[in-house]
């Protein structure tokens, strides 16, 4: 059997479901990978069902999150190809750090325990959830206007429309709060990672140019706290907002992406 990798793994983030890797799915599929999309526990339904009905989002944590990626990763008969978006991301980084995965690409990645980089557009975009303390208890969704100026900053206005109408869902409000306070709690919290093992598989970041919600600063200095001697790159991709996976071009992002992962497969 070979080792290439035969499976790729895509992994959302926050604010969608795995319906936003849509077309990646499809792209990937033509090239005679097996493309899996795990969602979060819970949200298995599509995003009008949550949308009707988000309380599993409302006591939704990142260890079962993680558990859950863990074991459909499990199933596997060889490493794949991880890729993850957003909160996704930072999964993947904790998935990697746990010895899953053959390589990995993270797009827009949020940071895991440590990065305590924050500009300010990434407080803005975060402040619907941070402002009360009591979402932490709650789903809490973007109006158009909050999702426009988090995820699709770059695209004319009807394509945001009917991007946010076909994929937002709200967040568990409990796992935002909680990564902020990771930083002020003594030990490690539930997205921290070993960043000088050397045994995880080669990591690139790809970071949005225009990206407001997790900025190419937040990418760089994610990127930074890697000391080990694995493969650890970031790439900048001019003028793409947040919801990269969505923005017209990212066919040549998908195949640059998948082009580094098998060359650094191990």
């Amino acid at each position: 059997m070979s080792d290439t990798p035969d499976t790729i793994v895509l992994i959302h983030g926050f604010w969608v479901t795995p319906r936003s890797w849509e077309h990646w799915v499809t792209h990937y599929q033509a090239k005679g990978f097996q493309v899996l999309t795990p969602t979060y526990p819970g949200l298995e339904g599509e995003v009008e069902a949550i949308n009707a009905d988000p309380s599993p989002l409302e006591t939704l944590t990142a260890p079962q999150i993680i558990e859950h990626l863990s074991a459909v990763l499990d199933t596997l008969p060889k490493p794949p190809v991880i890729m993850g978006h957003s909160a996704g991301g930072a999964f993947t980084q904790v998935l990697l750090d746990r010895g899953y995965g053959a390589s990995a690409v993270v797009f827009n990645s949020a940071p895991t325990e440590g990065v305590k980089v924050t500009p300010f557009s990434q407080l803005r975009s975060t402040f619907p959830v941070l402002k009360n303390p009591a979402n932490r208890h709650r789903a809490v969704g973007f109006t158009f206007d909050q999702w426009n100026y988090a995820f699709t900053n770059t695209f004319d206005e009807p394509t945001a429309r009917a991007l946010y109408e076909r994929y937002a869902i709200p967040a568990a409000g409990g796992i935002l709060w909680d990564s902020v306070l990771a930083n002020l709690l003594p030990g490690p919290q539930a997205i921290a990672v070993d960043y000088h093992n050397d045994r995880r598989a080669p990591l690139l970041f790809v970071s949005g140019s225009e990206d407001h919600i997790m900025p190419p600063s937040v990418q760089r200095a994610n990127a930074a706290h890697y000391r080990g001697d694995t493969i650890t790159e970031v790439e900048l991709q001019e003028g793409y907002a947040h919801l990269l996976p969505a923005q017209q071009g990212w066919q040549d992002i998908a195949d640059h992406a998948l082009d580094w992962a098998l060359r650094h497969a191990r």
